[in-house]
């Protein structure tokens, strides 16, 4: 196997397998029964089946691919050896600095308790136990942060596509394989970019690509906790590259890779639910093909429904909650996307009857001619010009209208305070987006995108670089909404998790392409191969020197650490047989469903009007029902009027910092303590 076969294969792979286990885990969980015996059993064909169609090559024309010297053209060893040691390389170097966020404050550890649920139990709902204290209470809730409580049950936020994933972990290594699974899926989507660029750009190219995105923070950051980004990022960017190949391949081998394209383009709805604005570009792509007689077309709108069908049906089955919460960008949303499609049909049709079809494809045609194409470039460069200067015109604020939206406006208004900012938990700091940007891949990097998107689109309307028409619609309808609507608390690094989804591997897909294309152009104009050797190599440390610059203080920097040891610490202290209730509200919001997943024990907090006499009720119908009461808190005198109280949880790490309008640099300190009481049941 050469080079160039060698990259086609390894950088699609982990797209396969990642949409072979969410195919198979998802009935599995639905009828409850997702078990690691019977899901690895099913995996197994499952996988195999989609990497034997994925990988394997039934090109058009053998010959010119045989002269060419593989799918991806002529590939120096190098190539595909630089990319998988910049993957190899980010494994490792991210699994020794992965974080332990297990204890619940953000999605990280919202999404292993979810999937440590899963993991030992293989069903949803998670049960409240009432019968653990005594029956239901008024002065007892069951809901923390992530875990709703609806229907009689708890109920996880979030899709169930990572916490599926995790579970397979931490089937294999417990907490610390689940922990482990972030580096895994960060590395996967090193070498899947990788992949990529080396199908647009060309092969030589690809290892640079890697390596930019690799040293980029918000990838360092979201491959070191459970971050729902790169599971996601893998499957549009192997989707993307399946869909590329198949344009070579014999009809029936290239209906087969479009349908995998599909399914895991639509299979991102099963992991974050926005997904459904990312893969609409490839919907109106697939009717394209559809009009213009390609079976593919067929096979790709095939696995688009079918990946974003189950997406769907999970999370208005199992994440109902979650859904209803999202519902006033939701809604909008499924509408939009709904227009799309019949708009897509129509086009179909239209395209396809000769009446309308010639004349519409007349006017297609036209705008490849003429100024229009110019135009689209100088479009692309005034859009960029307008993010820019979005700061000076533009203050973006959000009156709070419920109580998730005053609790982010304290947030904010906290973390102004402690970096000597004007307060205002209105803010939403959204007009700074392209400087988010910037701040990330560096000026450098920002101006060759813009000089490669413009290019792209040019050429594009001239009918040029047809293999660029989907990821380059993909990458810019995305990419515009985001920066018109992050959508995200503002505070940095957790802000970067919006951009690390497409916007800045998009953008820097345009900036290897600028790149390429100026040393093409260099070699045109005559000058020697050592002269553009070392311009390329210029340019590729001119944009990797601002990107280290960001990430040089967080990539040395341990946080998060510690959380498993003094979790499993603190089971062991509380112990089995007991009936947990949580006075005090941070501690509940942190620890409920920790001690429901991890420790095995039923859990309740104490509702915001329960007074003592309400916990000493409660207390009394735990004994009755033959368990020893626990009430929590995170001091000592908030359980003292129960019973001596007892520290089980001393916890003293680091956090990442936060920041507003800057760069994020440094960390915080963190401090967790929890204390106990035992009290005789009354």
């Amino acid at each position: 196997m050469n080079a160039g076969r060698l990259l086609a294969r390894i950088t699609v792979a982990p797209a396969l397998l990642v949409a072979a286990w969410l195919v198979v885990g998802l009935p599995l969980l639905m009828g409850g029964v997702f078990r690691p015996g019977p899901a690895i059993l099913l995996w197994v064909p499952v996988a195999a089946a989609a990497l034997w169609l994925g990988l394997r090559r039934r090109p058009r024309d053998p010959a010119a691919e045989q002269a060419a010297e593989g799918p991806l053209g002529p590939a120096p060893w190098w190539s595909a050896a630089g990319v998988i040691a910049v993957a190899v390389a980010f494994l490792v170097f991210e699994a020794l600095m992965s974080s332990e966020q297990i204890i619940v404050r953000r999605d990280p550890a919202s999404y292993v308790q979810f999937a440590t649920w899963l993991q030992d139990h293989g069903s949803l709902p998670i049960p409240r136990m009432l019968w653990a204290f005594g029956g239901g209470d008024p002065a007892l809730r069951f809901d923390s942060p992530a875990f709703y409580e609806h229907g009689g049950s708890v109920v996880p936020q979030f899709m169930a596509g990572l916490p599926m994933i995790l579970a397979l972990g931490g089937w294999a290594g417990g907490t610390h394989g689940m922990l482990l699974m972030a580096p895994l899926l960060g590395a996967c989507s090193v070498l899947a970019f990788g992949g990529l660029a080396a199908r647009l750009v060309g092969p030589r190219w690809a290892p640079a690509a890697a390596l930019l995105l690799a040293l980029t923070l918000p990838m360092l950051w979201v491959s070191r906790s459970t971050f729902s980004e790169p599971p996601a990022l893998i499957l549009l960017l192997g989707g993307l590259s399946l869909l590329h190949d198949a344009r070579t391949e014999r009809p029936r081998a290239a209906m087969a890779k479009a349908f995998l394209s599909g399914l895991a383009l639509g299979l991102i709805v099963l992991v974050r639910i926005d997904g459904i604005r990312d893969i609409l570009p490839a919907v109106v792509y697939a009717g394209l093909l559809v009009a213009r007689r390609r079976r593919s077309g067929y096979a790709l709108a095939g696995g688009l429904a079918l990946g974003a069908a189950a997406g769907l049906v999970e999370g208005y089955l199992k994440s109902r909650p979650y859904l209803d919460y999202l519902h006033a960008s939701l809604n909008p949303l499924l509408m939009i996307s709904g227009a799309i499609v019949a708009g897509t049909a129509l086009l179909a049709v239209a395209l396809r009857w000769n009446v309308t079809g010639r004349r519409l494809r007349a006017a297609g045609a036209a705008l490849g001619r003429g100024r229009l194409p110019g135009a689209a470039a100088i479009l692309t460069v005034l859009v960029m010009v307008a993010f820019a200067v979005r700061p000076l015109v533009q203050t973006v604020r959000r009156v709070p209208t419920n109580t998730d939206d005053r609790l982010n406006a304290q947030f904010i208004e906290a973390v102004q305070k402690l970096d000597h900012l004007p307060l205002d938990g209105t803010r939403q700091y959204s007009e700074l987006s392209l400087y988010w940007v910037v701040w990330y891949i560096g000026i450098p990097a920002l101006l060759l995108a813009t000089f490669g998107a413009a290019l792209l689109v040019r050429r594009l309307m001239r009918r040029q670089s047809p293999e660029w028409l989907l990821p380059y619609a993909v990458i810019v309808w995305t990419t515009v909404q985001v920066l018109i609507r992050p959508g995200i608390t503002p505070d940095h690094p957790w802000a970067s998790r919006r951009l690390i989804g497409l916007v800045i591997p998009g953008l820097l897909l345009f900036t290897v392409f600028a790149a390429a294309w100026i040393t093409k152009r260099l070699r045109r104009l005559g000058y020697s191969r050592k002269a553009v050797r070392v311009t390329a190599v210029t340019g590729v440390l001119l944009m990797l020197v601002p990107i280290v610059i960001t990430s040089a203080a967080y990539m040395v920097g341990r946080t998060d650490q510690k959380e498993v040891g003094a979790v499993d610490a603190m089971c062991d202290r509380i112990g089995p047989g007991r009936s947990v209730v949580v006075v005090e509200v941070g501690t509940a919001d942190r620890f409920l469903q920790v001690l429901r997943g991890m420790c095995g024990v039923p859990a309740a907090r104490a509702a915001t009007f329960a007074a003592p006499p309400d916990v000493r009720r409660v207390i009394g119908k735990i004994g009755d029902a033959g368990r020893r009461p626990v009430v929590m808190g995170s001091k000592p005198e908030q359980v003292a009027p129960y019973g001596r109280p007892r520290q089980i949880m001393r916890l003293r790490s680091r956090q990442d910092g936060r920041t507003l309008d800057e760069p994020p640099g440094g960390s915080w300190g963190l401090a967790i303590d929890v204390w106990i009481a035992e009290p005789t049941a009354l």
